[in-house]
This record gives C-alpha cells, sequence and structure tokens, in this order.
C-alpha cells in the first residue's frame, strides 16, 4: 500500500437520498483506516455533467479516479440516476463497504 494520500470522490446529484450516506461511509471508514484522505463531493448537475464525470449513477465513489464497485470500469452508459447496487442481502442504494475498504488497502 502506497503512503500517498488517496483522493477519494463521491459523486451525487441534489436530492439523492443515498448522497450523505455515502460521504458517512467514506469518513467512516478511512477513519477506521487511519487513512487521510483527500474527499471531494462532487455534485453533477446537468447531461454536460454526466458525460464529463462518466457518472455511473448517485452515488458514486471513486479512489484515485476508479470506481469501487468490480467490474464498473467496463461500463460506458452514464446517467443521470440514481445508482443501484447488488449486495448479499438484495438491493440497496450504498456500495458494499468491503469495496471501499478493498480499495483503501490495494491502492497504487
Amino acid at each position: 500500500m502506497t503512503n500517498e494520500r488517496p483522493r477519494i470522490e463521491v459523486l451525487t446529484f441534489a436530492g439523492c437520498p443515498n448522497a450523505e450516506p455515502a460521504v458517512e461511509l467514506v469518513a467512516r471508514v478511512t477513519s477506521e483506516l487511519g487513512i487521510e484522505a483527500y474527499v471531494e463531493r462532487i455534485d453533477v448537475a446537468s447531461e454536460d455533467q454526466v458525460q464529463e464525470h462518466r457518472f455511473l449513477g448517485s452515488p458514486s465513489i471513486r479512489v484515485n479516479g476508479r470506481d469501487i464497485e468490480p467490474g464498473a470500469g467496463d461500463r460506458s452508459e452514464y446517467v443521470y440516476s440514481c445508482r443501484v447496487y447488488r449486495s448479499e442481502s438484495g438491493l440497496t442504494g450504498q456500495p458494499d463497504e468491503r469495496w471501499l475498504r478493498a480499495a483503501l488497502e490495494h491502492r497504487d
């Protein structure tokens, strides 16, 4: 693991009910891991910004430019909508905490 501070982006849009929980997840996990990170919340406000930010839906979390969801890097359909994640307990509006931990522990 590198000693450089990771850059974490939390991409959302106004009114997303899962935006704050995603920001809180990042804060909690970085604190638990003892990682000082550059955290930036990016509010996507238009269709142009959807394409510019390669927005996969709200909320999206990236560590050093990579989406934390396994396989998300293969996606190329960008949307201005809520994002739904598959979890062991079904569909959810939040990414799996383990993905964030893995991205932070194995960043390059």
